[in-house]
């Protein structure tokens, strides 16, 4: 556990070592209760360093068993030792070995940072500070070193023995029943990308020959009795290699890539140099066990993973300030993959999906921060949607602003330019700078302001000049330690919508930078003037979601149902629904009747039986916003209550309204009769499915007997996940009943249990605390597995808004309870779990008032708060 009075961390007091190491060996002795590390360290003195600087190095919760320079022990008084820190009083004047050797506790170890035991196999996760767990080190992104690892472990238990790079010798050792192994990784790397790996495992592999012609060995190492659900893993590996090679040049630079799924990790996955260490949900997949969400989020992460070999390995992070350097780029090369090798619109709606219920939120409370930050205390609470979500949007707009082949060029010099550094995000754009010759120095406020800027449209249309006049402005409102804000420079692709539906051509355009369909914004205010517009248009903006901002258009409701209909561009067509739902469902909970509701559910059934549309984009479109998303938009004095009682009531009149349409197409869509998680099978279940859930919200006897009848025939676990949460969230005849069937079916299997605890912690209920105390005692769920932390309470705070936000408080007292618990056992846990306060001014007086005195009951509690939630819980209340 980190300091109570944990240090502020602050960009500006960056500075180099005073001592590199050129190189790294380490040997493990791994034993399940007292592990012995032997690490020797080949340190030189830096230009500038004076002879005789003290060398500190980092620790956490290590024993000290021995220290010796040049392989002499240093006398007691030559050094001093603690927990947390190793300093050597006058270490050599030039190049010089230190030899540290520490014991460690994997089996003790509950955080699941550094190096643990979790049934059986011994796993270590290294980012952001875990090394420091295992030895004293610099443990810092900017020392890169030559690692060499010999790991030595019981042979019967322990056969396959892994570590980062190239493996070099392996043998039994002599006179006892263990071996070892030996890697050397030649690529120079922090010591957050160190990786081992020792268990009994099952393993499966493929050949992979890359572009040049180099043969790679590949292998997905998993727990026994799970090696036949690595199939779609190992195909969207070698995918994304493919991918990688073609659209941005990169190819793999080991003889081997290694994965490994564990069942007790904090994170999704780990990008270690050779040897990626995955939570086993992103690599373990059947039809029977996995969603078609759970397929593409393989995908995606696998992907996410391998390329992190160039953004992220090969070229690091100078400092954790620069964390989406390597994030938020990755994301968005991992959101490109997926968009190739699915549909690009509807990956985009996803995508943007995902960003404004998870980022908006952040820029809009009190842990807002820019995708840069400026100072921490813990890095581990900096791993946010606005680094790594919104970090990829800024990414993509770079792409916008350059188009492709100067993003292409950016992107080779950077690779050519910093191959081998620990970088900053000044040396990314100045790579697109000079290979444009272009000055992104506006631009870059993206990374240093915070908050989500509004963007105000307004036009009109003169008949006898034809032309259509734009007013543009843009507000930044003042953000938690920002509370004056500089203009953005905002790409804003457009379409002018004539009335047939094709966008309408210009001669001409004054008052803003305009080039084609691309309008930039660089000003509080812009006036622009399109001439040559022969009939008064619709304003098609932010099209592509080009730029992560709130867009107000002003438009009629008869508008936005023309862009609903006609736009060309897909992602209008769906965000014109979306702002219609949204202000009709604000409306419905302030007990108002809503002007043009009919036109609008005669525009959705429109939008459903649209064969011009892909059945995902269908499934999307018709999809209502979330009350998490209405609450956002309310902004101040939330009620959840009011919000959720207004969406069911609008999902039921959906349902009614158009309850033959949804039939009709629910019967009319046949689906392949072997499973496949192909894009277009997974796009019409989910169609199908979407049709099912307004049918379960009529809540009439026939759509209770189809929806139990789905689930009934169900022969995968998309359709039969999807049957049961419509059974359970509209509370319709046979639910419990399918609870009971999917438990009994999936007992034995934890990631399809997990599903179950979601759902379950979803359901209504008068007292929601109470069931979710009630399913903490399942035999399925464990507070010391974070995926089942995840499912079961994760599930009720981000999907039971009304029982979280209860009014009288007993969800936030629920948060603060388990908070304490979990803080005790694995901080990065439970910090993610107390981040759910985020919003909690935005409620209404009676909740916040509730929320705060639970909050402060954190604070006030009798133990000792980990860095990582104190940091949480004290923004939180600033």
């Amino acid at each position: 556990m980190r300091s109570e009075t944990a240090q502020l961390i602050k960009l500006q007091d960056y500075k180099e070592t005073p001592y590199a190491i050129d190189s790294v060996s380490l040997v493990f002795k791994l034993k399940p209760e007292a592990t012995e590390v032997v690490s020797t360290l080949t340190l030189s003195r830096r230009d500038g360093t004076e002879a005789g600087t003290l060398l500190e190095l980092d620790g956490d919760e290590l024993t000290l068993v021995s220290v010796a320079v040049d392989g002499v022990a240093l006398a007691q008084e030559a050094y001093q030792a603690s927990a947390t820190k190793l300093i050597i009083h006058n270490p050599p004047a030039d190049t010089f070995q230190l030899e540290v050797v520490t014991k460690v506790n994997p089996t003790a170890n509950t955080k699941l940072e550094g190096l643990y035991l979790s049934k059986g196999i011994y796993c270590t996760q290294c980012e952001a500070e875990g090394f420091r767990r295992i030895t004293y080190y610099y443990d810092r992104p900017d020392v890169l070193s030559v690692f060499t690892t010999r790991v030595e472990a019981d042979k019967a238990s322990n056969p396959i023995l892994l570590s980062n790079g190239n493996p070099q010798e392996t043998g039994d050792i002599e006179g006892t029943n263990r071996h070892f192994a030996v890697w050397h990784d030649p690529h120079p790397k922090p010591a957050y990308l160190f990786a081992l790996v020792a268990g009994d495992l099952a393993c499966t592999s493929e050949k992979y020959t890359t572009a040049s012609g180099k043969p790679v060995d590949l292998n997905i190492f998993v727990e026994k009795g799970n090696e036949d659900r690595t199939d779609w893993s190992m195909d969207s590996l070698i995918r994304s290699m493919r991918w990688d090679e073609k659209v941005f040049g990169r190819e793999y630079d080991l003889d081997v890539f290694n994965i490994v799924a564990v069942s007790a990790f904090n994170m999704g996955a780990m990008e270690n140099k050779g040897l990626n260490i995955f939570n086993d949900k992103y690599i373990l997949a059947d039809s029977d066990t996995a969603t078609d969400t759970d397929y593409e989020g393989i995908e995606t992460v696998v992907a996410h993973e391998y390329f992190h070999n160039w953004t992220g390995n090969r070229i690091t992070c100078r400092e954790w300030f620069q964390l989406c350097l390597k994030e938020g780029l990755t994301v968005f090369r991992d959101q490109e993959f997926s968009s190739d090798e699915r549909s690009r619109p509807v990956k985009r709606i996803a995508d943007v999906i995902r960003l404004k219920s998870r980022q908006f939120p952040e820029d809009q409370g009190p842990l807002s921060h820019p995708v840069r930050p400026t100072e921490y205390k813990e890095i581990n609470n900096f791993y946010t949607a606005t680094v790594y979500d919104k970090g990829a949007e800024l990414v993509r707009m770079i792409k916008t602003i350059l188009g492709a082949d100067g993003f292409r060029k950016g992107m080779d010099l950077y690779f050519e330019r910093h191959d081998g550094d620990a970088s900053t995000i000044e040396d990314f754009i100045k790579c697109f700078e000079d290979a444009n010759a272009l000055d992104l120095t506006q631009f870059s406020r993206w990374y240093h302001q915070s908050g989500t800027p509004v963007v105000k449209a307004r036009g009109s249309y003169d008949a006898a000049a034809k032309t259509y006049t734009l007013d543009l402005a843009q507000i930044n409102a003042p953000t938690p330690g920002q509370t004056e804000k500089k203009p953005f420079f905002i790409p804003v692709r457009f379409g002018l919508v004539g009335p047939n539906g094709d966008d309408l051509s210009y001669s001409s355009v004054e008052g803003a930078q305009v080039n084609g369909d691309l309008l930039c914004l660089s000003e509080d205010k812009h006036t622009v003037v399109f001439h040559g517009i022969g009939s008064k248009p619709v304003p098609s903006l932010l099209r592509e979601f080009s730029a992560p901002v709130k867009l107000e258009t002003g438009l009629s409701r008869e508008d936005q149902i023309f862009l609903m209909r006609h736009d060309v561009d897909p992602f209008n067509r769906w965000q014109a629904a979306q702002t219609l739902m949204t202000e009709l469902l604000i409306e419905l909970t302030r007990g108002e009747e809503p002007a043009g509701k009919e036109a609008f559910i005669e525009a959705l059934g429109h939008m459903a039986e649209d064969e011009s549309l892909d059945h995902a984009f269908r499934g999307f479109g018709l999809m209502l916003p979330s009350e998490q998303a209405i609450a956002l938009e309310i902004g101040a004095d939330v009620d959840t209550d009011a919000i959720g009682d207004a969406r069911d009531a609008f999902s039921k009149e959906i349902g009614v309204t158009l309850y033959d349409t949804f039939k009709r197409l629910y019967n009319e869509l046949d689906m392949p009769a072997a499973f496949s998680p192909d894009a277009i099978s997974a796009g019409k279940r989910a169609l199908k499915l979407r049709c099912l859930s307004y049918l379960g919200a009529a809540q009439t006897e026939e759509s209770a007997a189809l929806a139990k009848t789905h689930f009934d025939n169900a022969d995968n676990m998309s359709d039969r996940m999807g049957a049961l949460t419509i059974l359970v969230i509209w509370q319709l005849a046979g639910a419990q009943e399918a609870l009971k069937a999917f438990e009994e079916r999936h007992k034995d299997t934890a990631l399809a249990m997990d599903k179950w605890l979601s759902i379950a912690a979803r359901a209504p209920s008068e007292d929601s605390v109470a069931a979710i105390r009630t399913l903490t005692e399942h035999p399925a769920f464990s507070w010391e597995n974070p995926n089942r932390i995840y499912a079961l309470i994760g599930g009720f705070l981000g999907g039971n808004t009304r029982g979280f936000h209860a009014a009288d408080g007993s969800g936030y007292n629920y948060l603060a309870e388990i908070t304490l618990q979990l803080d005790k056992t694995n901080p990065q846990v439970a910090s993610r779990m107390v981040k759910s306060f985020g919003n909690w001014k935005n409620m209404n007086a009676e909740r916040r008032e509730k929320a705060k005195a639970a909050l402060q009951g954190i604070l006030e509690a009798d133990q000792q708060l980990s860095t990582d939630v104190k940091e949480i819980v004290e923004l939180c209340l600033d």
